[in-house]
């Protein structure tokens, strides 16, 4: 199914509109240097606020990689996700602040990185 939709995606001429039905759903996509994006909505779903929830996802990418890249999304895929699920909740959008995203991942992170530093075994124990 995947990719399907690549092929029919990748066929695509760069002047063509970035909407196209496909199955029963339409299909939203933008390019951004060497990476697609692409999102499917069902019918009564509005097309132009789905490119903008994807401008929007790249922004956050691009503020938290720092210009993002192919390789940042394959080799830091559980951040790309965690990125995307603080932005989005059920396919609706949570947060519409890219400060108070970055912010919750940025938190996330401080939690992670006390997660993995080396303890003591006083300092476990409450000694230190």
């Amino acid at each position: 199914m995947v990719r399907e939709l690549m092929q029919v995606v990748l066929a695509r001429k760069p002047k063509m509109c970035s909407f196209l039905e496909w199955r029963d759903l339409k299909v939203v996509y933008k390019r951004y240097a060497s990476l697609y994006f692409c999102c499917a909505i069902e019918g009564p779903d509005n097309e132009l606020l789905t490119l903008e929830l994807i401008h929007r996802y790249v922004e956050l990418l691009d503020k938290y990689f720092g210009s993002v890249c192919e390789l940042d999304i394959i080799f830091n895929f559980e951040k790309a996700y965690f990125i995307l699920d603080e932005f989005l909740m059920g396919g609706e959008i949570q947060d519409t602040s890219k400060k108070s995203v970055l912010k919750a991942i940025e938190q996330a992170d401080l939690l992670q990185e006390e997660d993995e530093s080396p303890r003591s075994v006083l300092e476990e124990m409450g000694l230190a």
